[in-house]
């Protein structure tokens, strides 16, 4: 490891409810949810039924354009549920399993023997393309593409993250073999934090190592790429998480196709803040069960910046490793920003907590303020590390300026790259879902 590139910009935001290195014991979840929400540019065509019996790894639905993607059960079990939404848009597939999860056997593969072709297909028949995520405009990746990068970081900046040193410990061979089955796909470059990392991390064998220092976002996979090797236009990369790659390293050396993940239970409202080792689309009801503080909460799946919000009954995500539980913010504040505001985190010096140092605050989801006019004032500029002007190019995707769009970088970003200008935006608006309608116009009108 030898270049190390320091962000000047960004900010970490100091929400109390992070957990130690530790596991906690968690009853497994009788349900488990694939949700197509959770993956952009899919058009999902469901190919179970409720009352089917399905297999672990075996298909709930595909992509219409590209058939060949499949989601797939992570366990074997029973079809409960096909729940749908306005105009029956599938929101997810849901399955009771019949009982602990267990590795697919999917057949052992020498990774040395095989060409670029034979890995896709590979990765195509066992479900695991979904792993990855293409760039530009963050979808489900195409097959057919070529690529030119693969990036992954290997570490999390977003509040109350979870350690992916701690993450992936036991699993070094693993995650090294998936490094060599995606450096047949295309040149893999893995971030790594400079403040220390697993050597599973430091020293991986064929890729391409890079260490970063700074505040959030510098885990943010975007961010590293604008910094080592930025997209330009007509090309594509592929994106994919640490647990992802080692999920992958199975499939091929011990010919297993393992859906268990580990996830961190964290936030101010969780009594015990601990990892767990689950399965992928779990139900969180068992992570939370007699677990929380208060009553009147929010529940996010991911994290609380770029994570979605599911009941106490909902599922993870399919590429969050993350519940956060933190206070709704529908209580009414007097004075609001006018009172001293010696609790309140504060991303400028509007309150009085930017002298406290690391102290950390209970944060709640009020806004603090209603949308109005998006006003030209630097601030997103502070907190984005990257060679773009985003007030400049928010403003391109609201007049829907293709030309300008890509003139001002909107290949390179996707919405957690963004996500702390939403946070400390005056104006209260919603940059992220502003964003994702300008990629999907992209996408749409350039492709």
């Amino acid at each position: 490891m030898s270049d190390v590139i320091k962000l000047k910009k960004g900010l970490d935001i100091r929400i109390a409810g992070r957990s130690e290195t530790v596991y906690a014991q968690v009853a497994a979840s009788e349900l488990y949810a694939i949700k197509p929400t959770d993956f952009h540019g899919l058009v999902p065509k469901v190919t179970v039924n409720v009352g089917d019996k399905v297999a672990a790894g075996g298909e709930l639905m595909h992509d219409k354009q590209h058939p060949e993607i499949k989601l797939v059960s992570p366990v074997s079990g029973e079809v409960v549920a096909v729940n749908r939404g306005e105009r029956r848009k599938v929101l997810e597939v849901v399955v009771k399993a019949y009982g602990a999860s267990q590795p697919v056997e999917v057949g052992k593969t020498d990774i040395k023997s095989l060409n670029r072709e034979q890995v896709i297909a590979k990765l195509l028949e066992t479900g695991a393309w979904p792993y990855f995520k293409q760039r530009p405009y963050n979808i489900v990746a195409d097959p057919t593409a070529q690529f030119k990068a693969i990036f992954i970081s290997t570490f999390d900046s977003a509040p109350l993250a979870p350690d992916y040193d701690f993450v992936i410990s036991g699993n070094e061979a693993d995650f090294q073999a998936g490094l060599d089955v995606l450096g047949k796909i295309a040149p893999v470059y893995v971030g790594v934090h400079n403040n220390g990392a697993s050597k599973a991390f430091t020293e991986a064998k064929g890729v391409t190592i890079t260490a970063f220092a700074g505040q959030h976002p510098a885990g943010c996979v975007g961010v590293q790429i604008n910094h080592v090797n930025p997209i330009n236009a007509g090309e594509k990369v592929l994106t994919i998480q640490p647990q992802e790659v080692v999920a992958i390293g199975k499939i091929f050396s011990k010919g297993v196709h393992d859906f268990s993940r580990v996830a961190v239970v964290v936030g101010s409202e969780i009594k015990h803040k601990a990892y767990v080792r689950t399965t992928l689309g779990a139900q969180v009801s068992n992570m939370l069960k007699d677990n929380i503080a208060s009553d009147n909460v929010r529940i996010i799946s991911g994290n609380v910046l770029t994570g979605t919000a599911i009941p106490a009954d909902g599922f993870l995500g399919f590429y969050d490793s993350q519940v956060t539980v933190i206070p709704e913010g529908d209580q009414y504040e007097f004075m609001g920003w006018l009172a001293p505001g010696f609790n309140k985190f504060s991303a400028s010096h509007t309150f009085t907590a930017w002298l406290t140092g690391k102290k950390e605050y209970i944060l709640n989801t009020n806004t603090h303020g209603e949308h109005r006019a998006f006003v030209m004032s630097n601030e997103l500029d502070k907190v984005l590390p990257m060679d773009i002007y985003p007030e400049f190019l928010f403003k391109a995707i609201m007049a829907q300026d293709i030309d300008k769009m890509i003139e001002l970088g909107i290949f390179e970003v996707v919405e957690e790259d963004i996500a702390l200008c939403e946070f400390v935006c005056t104006s209260k608006i919603a940059l992220q879902k502003v964003l994702r309608n300008g990629l999907d116009l992209m996408a749409k009108e350039v492709g």
